[in-house]
């Protein structure tokens, strides 16, 4: 008789304790790490990047027009790509998650944003070849720093990244800077480019009573590459170079999200008419003619990097709006990717209609923002399962004019926005609000607003409704503009657009 060992083997137990840690922290869809485990290793990771001064970086990925797709196949392959790129894409050290529902996160230890760009940009590359339907991602990027409290920011601040990205048209990987008042600072980071030595010489010398951190580089290349690792305050660029010249690199600088705001000044020998032209089309902020002016060099520079200053304070500030717009969507979860989705729809349409880039880019950034004021209303009343009363109507319609007051101080940069966000609930006839516009007296980018703003929420669930099918909503639209409230062209326009 075969001893008993007093060992007993039980795979199924096995099975099902191995099926029950990966439920713990794993998405059964994707394969990667949830939420859950991602907070903790997020909290782990921040830990030991305060305790040791180890970089961290985190990104936050999303499919552009999840929403749009109706066919839940689609939107399940969607992910299931996704989620297959990010694996193959990062290292072993760094951890995927599914953050929410079409949205991913990657933490990256070791590493600052500036180095992880390029893994993130293949990211985005090798996801937009791989999906089965024509789709694009965006990614927002954020570092931790030293102002950072604790994991819930550092998250905020990705997802105010992860909105640039996509207010900016998606398919983007954006950077977000350091917060903190920016000021004119005796430590600026000039960048002198020349593939002259004796030049680059003269030019740091001139520098040195500024007391500015003075960075070389001999040609395009070399200076793309610093700027896209270096925190730079201006460039002084040469315009003839072997190789990429001043022209290009200005050109390629004043495209990218990311750098466009580096103020560049061409310093040249070149004196003639049409130089100068070229150089204005290809984005230069200034011109100084070699042989610099000692004066005339800290004069420009000092102006230009105080300039640069205040551009990136109200970016700060926009960055702000935009975190609490995201927090009124956060906290309501009806309306959760409400703003983007409005914003991406919105821009379609007036893309459709031709409008000119500076209504395109009032109506992404009022898209953004459109219901910021919301901030402002008891949630009692936005959350309320059933109709509301009158004095509860009252006060909701409140919203846009509390938004509006909300951005008023950043009227010089939002501008056009500004109509938006306070006239996107006006109708034509005269019976909309806050202020019963009627006729032409509605802006076109309001129009469209008002449009994509009711769209999506009729196809949207709501406390006190379920989402309706898209061809009940087009017969809702078009009854509206039968009726002469809102623009008829802008309803066919979405109408061909959808479908």
């Amino acid at each position: 008789m075969e001893e008993d060992s007093g060992r007993i083997d039980c795979p199924d137990v096995k099975d099902d304790y191995a099926d029950e840690v990966r439920a713990t922290f794993f998405d059964s869809v994707t394969g990667l790490f949830n939420h859950d485990y991602f907070k903790l290793t997020l909290e782990r990771e921040i830990f030991r990047s305060q305790r040791y001064g180890d970089p961290l970086t985190l990104a936050l990925i999303e499919v552009d027009s999840y929403e749009s797709y109706d066919n839940v196949n689609d939107r399940f392959w969607l992910l299931k790509d996704l989620s297959k790129v990010i694996l193959e894409n990062i290292r072993q050290s760094d951890l995927g998650a599914r953050f929410g529902r079409n949205t991913f996160a990657v933490i990256l230890p070791g590493s600052d944003s500036s180095t992880c760009m390029i893994a993130l940009d293949r990211i985005r590359d090798a996801a937009n070849s791989s999906f089965k339907v024509h789709e694009t991602i965006s990614i927002g990027v954020v570092s931790f720093s030293k102002d950072i409290k604790n994991s819930d920011e550092l998250v905020e601040r990705a997802q105010v990244a992860l909105s640039q990205a996509k207010m900016h048209g998606g398919d983007r990987v954006y950077r977000l800077e350091k917060k903190g008042v920016l000021k004119e600072k005796d430590n600026a980071r000039v960048l002198v480019v020349d593939d002259d030595l004796m030049n680059t010489m003269l030019l740091k010398r001139l520098l040195l009573p500024l007391d500015y951190q003075v960075i070389t580089s001999s040609s395009g290349q070399e200076t793309l590459a610093i700027v896209d690792n270096e925190d730079i305050d201006l460039i002084l660029l040469d315009v003839m170079m072997p190789g990429m010249d001043g022209y290009e690199v200005c050109r390629i600088l004043k495209q990218n999200e990311n750098t466009r705001l580096i103020p560049i000044i061409f310093v040249t020998a070149l004196e003639d008419k049409d130089s100068k032209i070229r150089g204005i089309e290809a984005g230069a902020d200034d011109f100084i003619t070699k042989p610099p002016n000692a004066l005339e060099l800290t004069t420009r520079v000092r102006s230009l990097i105080k300039v640069k200053n205040l551009n990136s304070n109200l970016i700060s500030i926009e960055n702000v709006l935009f975190s609490l717009a995201n927090a009124v969507e956060a906290n309501d979860v009806y309306t959760q990717g409400h703003t983007q989705r409005v914003s991406h729809t919105a821009y379609d349409i007036g893309n459709r209609m031709g409008l000119s880039p500076r209504e395109l880019n009032a109506i992404r950034i009022g898209g953004m923002l459109h219901d910021i004021g919301k901030i402002g209303i008891s949630p009692d009343i936005l959350h309320k399962p059933g109709p509301l009363n009158e004095e509860e109507w009252r006060i909701m319609k409140r919203h846009p004019e509390i938004g509006f007051n909300i951005c008023l101080p950043l009227k010089d940069t939002l501008k056009e926005a500004l109509d938006i966000i306070r006239h996107h609930h006006e109708k034509l006839d005269g019976s909309g609000y806050p202020d019963n516009l009627e006729g032409e007296a509605v802006t076109i980018i309001a129009r469209v607003m008002a449009v994509a703003d009711i769209y999506d929420a009729l196809t949207s669930d709501r406390p006190y409704r379920l989402a309706m099918p898209k061809e009940k909503a087009f017969g809702i639209l078009r009854d509206e503009a039968s009726q002469g409230k809102i623009d008829e062209v802008i309803v066919e326009h979405l109408l061909e657009m959808i479908g």
